[in-house]
């Protein structure tokens, strides 16, 4: 039942949700994010790091750089995350995050 509640708990989060839309389709390094939704690095890893414990995305170092991917679920889980993310796709701020996304530069 944690397993549970830890994957809704981050699903619950706007900027978290801003996260895994910007992920869904490729690996984003940190740097991108940051850029995407004009935060701060502090900021951006706290939520990443609450993904990663809740079992939503996966990292790859690369020099100084983290790399962020989306995990693929289990069962009901992925239907729940991908029905998320296509209901997502229809939100305004989303699609703004995705068009900075294609200007984002390390």
């Amino acid at each position: 039942m944690r397993d549970l509640a830890l994957f809704f708990a981050a699903l619950s989060d706007g900027t978290r949700l801003r996260l895994l839309s910007l992920i869904r389709e490729r690996e984003v390094c940190v740097c991108h994010l940051q850029d995407v939704l004009n935060t701060n690095q502090p900021k951006i890893s706290r939520h990443l790091a609450y993904l990663k414990r809740a079992g939503l995305v996966a990292a790859r170092r690369e020099g100084k750089w983290t790399h962020y991917r989306l995990k693929k679920q289990q069962g009901d889980m992925q239907k729940i995350l991908s029905q998320t993310l296509v209901r997502l796709e229809r939100d305004s701020q989303v699609r703004k995050d995705f068009q900075r996304l294609k200007r984002a530069v390390c």
